[in-house]
């Protein structure tokens, strides 16, 4: 067993990772100790849902207990450098939920403490484990696209149509306003849900050489934070890419492409269609079917109880590659403020 604790509740996302702690809890195999926020409502809520842990009112109790191997932060994105370099120095084992920071320079800040202190670490880019982009990743690796020409991601969702981030002063518990005020959440919807396909992109094509993008409010439910954006890139390998993040769609259903001089791939409504002359039998009329791709990995939350307990954590994201999202990210916000192509820093 290892003893964890949580260190702001703030995110959409840790109701789920309270769940997943919970089934761990009952497995014998973590106690979460401690529970932090500077919301009170937050911190009480998350603490009587996991029978044994306690609210601090100091989140420097987590960090001068010994018992404590680990952490997960999921406070406000305007905290994380505080809190993880906070966590560094107390030698913590490190959950953040993405984006890692506010910016290029203070992500690349918590990256560099990160790797000095030799913790593990992930952030919440879970699209990884999914067997249609393991399959994709392959695919690319033994180069059956031939030349990757071109490659998008899309990843949408109504939450401005349907008032995910209105606040709530009747349920601080639950209030996820921040979220749509980028002066706390370092973005809009563009970033907040780009950064997700924006991964898996650089993860198959490497690093962004230059960035731009088209970035607007939509429905302005948010007061100016922007709703909807199509990013630009360009890779250093010669590849195009494209980036749709918004609040404001019904459906989305054609979430991944990559194009190729001799291959070709499409994830719609989760199923995938792969093309190429290198493969025998694959040409894209039919899905591929589920025993012919890899099996999914664990969500990244429980990848990382699994290195906290000594398990493999062969499949973290790594601290610079959390840091270079950001920093791309960053790069197409300059882009479209400034209608420019800009370089990541």
């Amino acid at each position: 067993m290892v003893t964890l604790s949580i260190v702001g509740c703030a995110h959409i996302h840790i109701p789920g990772f309270v769940k997943m702690l919970l089934k761990r809890q009952e497995a014998g195999q973590v106690q979460i100790k401690h529970v932090w926020d500077p919301n009170p409502a937050r911190a009480e809520k998350r603490a009587g849902e996991l029978p044994g842990s306690k609210v601090v009112k100091s989140a420097s109790r987590i960090w001068n207990d010994p018992e404590v191997r680990g952490v997960v932060i999921g406070s406000e994105t305007n905290l994380h450098k505080k809190l993880v370099m906070a966590a560094t120095m107390a030698g913590k084992h490190l959950f953040v939920e993405k984006p890692l920071g506010m910016g290029s320079k203070d992500s690349y800040a918590m990256a560099a403490a990160i790797k000095q202190a030799r913790v593990h670490f992930t952030t919440g880019y879970f699209n990884r484990g999914k067997p249609e982009h393991l399959f994709i990743k392959q695919q690319v690796e033994q180069g059956n696209f031939g030349k990757v020409t071109r490659v998008r991601g899309s990843n949408c969702h109504n939450g401005s149509l349907g008032g995910w981030f209105d606040s709530k002063p009747d349920n601080p518990a639950d209030d996820w306003r921040w979220m749509a005020d980028p002066a706390i959440a370092g973005c809009g919807a563009f970033g907040d849900l780009g950064t997700h396909l924006l991964d898996i992109l650089m993860w198959l094509m490497g690093p962004v050489e230059q960035a731009t993008a088209q970035i607007d409010v939509g429905t302005n439910r948010y007061n100016g934070t922007d709703e909807t954006g199509e990013g630009l890139l360009r890779f250093k390998n010669g590849a195009i890419g494209t980036l749709a993040g918004a609040w404001t769609d019904v459906a989305n259903p054609c979430t991944l492409l990559v194009s190729g001089t001799e291959g070709h791939a499409a994830v719609i409504n989760g199923k995938l269609y792969f093309t190429s002359k290198r493969v025998a039998g694959a040409e894209g009329k039919e899905p591929v079917p589920a025993e012919q791709m890899p099996a999914a990995l664990p969500h990244q939350f429980e990848q990382f109880v699994d290195a906290v307990l000594g398990l493999s954590s062969a499949a973290l994201v790594s601290p610079d590659d959390a840091a270079a999202r950001v920093s791309v990210m960053e790069a197409m916000y300059l882009g479209a403020a400034k209608g420019k192509w800009i370089k990541p820093k």
